[in-house]
């Protein structure tokens, strides 16, 4: 497991610990293996969400701890402290520098749509901030970039591989229209159940291979697209739970997110996966022994 670590000093903590761990779990039997294996994904996709986890740390933290009376706004402290965090993890290698590019350019395309979505009233911030694009504060574009920061470095992580992958230049056109539908249906007919067609028929044959230690596991591309959404939407709950953001319904009172949201995630999803496919798309991805089988976006 310590070589997708290769960027970081923890690699040889980790290497040691999971060496260790997979000569315990040879002596007890199948039952030891499969628990060594389910804690190693744990781990992976903890340091794959390294990044979001720290955000929601802020978001709650601040929330609890931040003074009200503070010169500085609590909205203008998150955005520095985002940018502290990305600073830090670059510094020390957990971090690489492609990753940091896929932040970016989520960064940016995320506050042009929190600048519309805002001024339409899809939703409110309702906290004073210097550091801010008209009604959005800039903390706002990093929690749109730890969804890329994820997908990023689990694809780097778990080794992805995938079979019966959409053409890459469908999927970028998916997303475009997806992107273009979340201004345009505010004026226009709403394209979404379309998009969720487009999506099945793309994405529902696709399965994704990943690897959790030394064999790849498969699942349905599009189902782990719907977990990750999933996930998203909880922690959106959480963002609107600590007044970060808050929509319409939430004015006089906090309560869970509405579930059909999670089809707006999905579709973001989309948005996302195909941005950070994009940047995937020039490492150098190693097909295994039935490569005719397999495809890369």
């Amino acid at each position: 497991m310590a070589e997708i670590y290769e960027t970081s000093g923890a690699a040889a903590l980790l290497g040691a610990w999971d060496r260790a761990a997979a000569r315990w779990a040879a002596t007890r039997g199948a039952w030891a293996v499969t628990l060594h294996e389910l804690l190693c994904f744990g781990v992976k996709q903890a340091y794959a969400c390294l990044f979001g986890g720290c955000m929601l740390a802020l978001l709650l933290s601040s929330w609890l701890l931040y003074p009200a009376d503070a010169w500085l706004s609590r909205y203008d402290f998150l955005t520095l402290a985002a940018l502290a965090i990305q600073t830090a993890l670059l510094a020390c290698g957990l971090e690489t520098r492609e990753e940091a590019s896929v932040i970016l350019l989520f960064h940016i395309a995320g506050t042009i749509m929190e600048v519309f979505k805002t001024s339409v009233g899809s939703w409110i911030y309702p906290e004073a901030s210097f550091l801010r694009v008209g009604g959005v504060p800039l903390f706002s574009g990093f929690m749109y970039a730890s969804i890329g920061s994820y997908i990023a470095r689990a694809w780097r992580l778990f080794d992805f591989h995938f079979v019966r992958h959409p053409p890459f230049a469908a999927t970028v056109w998916l997303a475009v229209a997806i992107y273009v539908n979340f201004f345009t249906h505010h004026y226009l007919p709403d394209m979404r159940l379309l998009l969720f067609a487009a999506t099945a028929w793309l994405f529902g044959p696709a399965w994704i291979q990943f690897r959790i230690r030394e064999v790849h596991r498969r699942m349905p591309l599009l189902l782990g697209l719907v977990l990750v959404a999933t996930f998203i939407w909880l922690a959106e709950n959480i963002g609107t739970f600590t007044a970060a953001w808050r929509y319409p319904a939430q004015r006089d009172g906090w309560h869970m997110v509405p579930l059909q949201k999670l089809g707006a995630w999905l579709l973001l999803m989309i948005i996302s996966y195909v941005m950070v496919s994009v940047v995937a798309r020039r490492r150098s991805i190693t097909t295994l022994a039935d490569a005719p089988n397999r495809s890369t976006p």
